[in-house]
This record gives structure tokens, C-alpha cells and sequence, in this order.
């Protein structure tokens, strides 16, 4: 049973749960921070429909600056700005932003910490029939490398919303990780979003007593769906497990990872990025250094994508929910418990 305490969308665990795109709620998200900051600006390259700042350029016209299919200039315009006052927010698809260009964000964004906020959409291996090279799956292992650099990856298009607000009022080089494929809405307008803070979404529960958890899953992006699907399914089988919801890669919530993780037996880090270098790097080396424990991780494994749709690539590369089932009882099992 859920522990009512925490604020999920129940209607996730029914087939008949509300999908939508995640971009969605950052292009909701930029006209809310508009109307409350004159300051927001936005930049995009020849992508605005498909990176959802078209609402923003209508509403606020003399604030949208179409920069075209010019990434490096687009990251070098935003740095002025960001230093002059502006809060601005560059969008395009992950694999050109970061992707393209990285050096323009490290040297003119992220060296002179200049307030600019980068949106890279269509991240993941879920775009689907774009391919391989429209499947940015590192950029999180970029983004977190970079001194000043913060990194989010909201979950659902409700908290993209959320952290795009909350970017605009978060000084310094942020940025936002955002899927294309529609996706379970999996947090309610109650849900709480706090800036680098993660959220438990999942608690195991035997009527109102609350059990200690024997796995921790860490998760972060769409797949948290998938992961408190695992959870939920786990209970049959008598195994509790956690879900803690870590929008922010950087700053990484240790405090909050400790608390959950020190009641746990182990751990599984859970996201649609490359293994190496993103949450499950992050946690690692966390967990490394203060809490020695059981890991698994459910993630890209050191390959590239390919074209599919994008429950299928989800599939075929060891993200679904019954590989995060099989994960937390192999963690398990490495501790001892069968």
C-alpha cells in the first residue's frame, strides 16, 4: 500500500495513467517565469516548435531571439546576456546542446559563471526512429563535469514545469535534461519541488506502519516510472523498495541519499543515460566515500542507440521494469539475501 503521505499520480500504477511529452511543461514553465521575471529571455536554434519556446516567442516577441542553426553562437550570445543583467534560456536538442557546443558553454558560459540556462530537449535513447545520432545519452556525464555547471532531470512535464521556474530564480549555468516521447505523469501539482532536493515518490508500507526498505532505488527521469512500477510489483514478492526521485544530479542531494540509503541493504540507481558518469557515477562516488554498500545500475551500457520506438529501445537496452526488478534482487542477492 501507498504511503498516502507521499505525492504521487496514482492513476501510474492503472493503464489508463495521463502521458505527456516533457518539453511540454518547460515550454509552460518559460511563460511562467516571463510573466514573473522581465528579465527572462529566450534563445533558440531553428527549433522552436520542436523545444516548445514557440508560446514564449508569441507572448514575449522582443525577448525570443531565433538565432538559427547556430548552437556555438547561440551558447556565445546567451553568455553576454547572462553577465548583462539577463536571465537566458538556449534551447535545442541535447546532441547540439550540449553536444555542439560544449566549448562555447564551458569557456563563455560556465568560466565567467554567467546566469544562462541551457535546455537540451530530445535527450535519451527514448527519441526512437531519430537514431543514434539524434540520442544524446552522455550529456548528463558532460554537463556534471563542469565547474558551476547545476544539472536537472525532471521526471515528468509537471516538474519540468517546476524546474524551470525554479532555474530562472537559481543564479548561475543551469541545465535542464528534457525527453520528447509522451511519458507518465508521475507527480501531482502537490508534489514538491525543491531545487536540489530529492523527493521520496515511493515508500513501501503494511497498512499504516512504514517498513525499512530492503533496496533503494535512485532514479531520476522518465524511468522513475518504470521504477516505482518494479516497486510496486516487488511487494508481491514480500521485497521493499524505496524510490527516491533526484531531479538534481548537481548539486546532488547527499543528505538525502545517505538517510534513505542507510536503511537500505543496497542500492540501484536507475536512468536513460550512458552508466558511466551520470546519477549512477554521481552516487557511487558518494556512496564511496561515506557509505560503502551494494550497487546496481540500470542504464546505457557503453553502446549507441538505434532507430525504434521508444518503448522498445527502453526494452532492448535493459531499462524496463522487469530489469529493475532483476537488478534490485541481484543487489540483494551480492548482500547476502536471496
Amino acid at each position: 500500500m501507498l504511503n498516502e503521505k507521499l505525492r504521487i499520480n496514482k492513476k501510474i500504477l492503472e493503464n489508463d495513467f495521463e502521458k505527456k511529452p516533457i518539453r511540454d511543461g518547460f515550454g509552460e514553465g518559460l511563460v511562467a517565469a516571463g510573466e514573473e521575471n522581465k528579465n527572462v529571455v529566450a534563445l533558440c536554434a531553428d527549433l522552436m516548435e520542436s523545444t516548445r519556446t514557440e508560446a514564449f516567442a508569441k507572448k514575449f516577441p522582443e525577448r525570443f531571439f531565433e538565432v538559427g542553426v547556430a548552437e556555438q553562437n547561440m551558447a556565445t550570445i546567451a553568455a553576454g546576456l547572462g553577465i548583462s543583467g539577463k536571465i537566458p534560456f538556449i534551447s535545442s536538442y541535447a546532441i547540439f546542446s550540449p553536444g555542439r557546443n560544449y566549448e562555447q558553454i564551458r569557456t563563455t558560459i560556465c568560466y565567467n559563471d554567467s546566469n544562462v540556462k541551457i535546455v537540451g530537449a530530445h535527450a535519451g535513447i527514448s527519441v526512437g526512429p531519430d537514431g543514434a545520432t539524434h540520442q544524446a545519452t552522455e550529456d548528463i556525464a558532460v554537463m556534471r563535469a563542469l565547474p558551476n555547471m547545476k544539472v536537472v532531470v525532471p521526471c515528468d512535464a509537471l516538474e519540468a514545469k517546476k524546474a524551470t521556474i525554479a532555474a530562472a530564480k537559481v543564479w548561475g549555468p543551469v541545465y535542464i535534461r528534457l525527453g520528447r516521447a509522451k511519458s507518465a505523469v508521475v507527480t501531482t501539482e502537490e508534489t514538491p519541488f525543491r531545487f536540489g532536493k530529492a523527493e521520496l515518490l515511493w515508500h513501501p508500507t503494511h497498512g499504516r506502519q512504514i517498513t525499512k526498505p530492503d533496496v533503494l532505488i535512485v532514479g531520476c527521469g522518465t524511468l522513475i516510472h518504470n521504477s516505482i512500477l518494479a516497486a510496486k510489483e516487488l511487494e508481491s514478492d514480500k521485497i521493499n523498495v524505496s524510490v527516491l526521485n533526484v531531479h538534481t544530479i548537481k548539486p546532488l542531494d547527499e543528505h538525502a541519499i545517505l538517510n534513505h540509503a542507510g536503511r537500505a541493504v543496497a542500492v540501484v540507481v536507475v536512468e536513460e543515460h550512458q552508466i558511466a558518469g551520470g546519477l549512477g557515477g554521481a552516487v557511487a562516488e558518494l556512496l564511496a566515500r561515506a557509505l560503502p554498500m551494494p550497487m546496481e545500475f540500470i542504464g546505457i551500457r557503453d553502446t549507441f542507440g538505434e532507430s525504434g520506438q521508444p518503448r522498445e529501445l527502453i526494452e532492448k537496452y535493459g531499462m524496463g521494469v522487469g530489469d529493475i526488478k532483476e537488478a534490485v534482487r541481484k543487489a540483494m542477492k551480492r548482500k547476502g539475501i536471496v
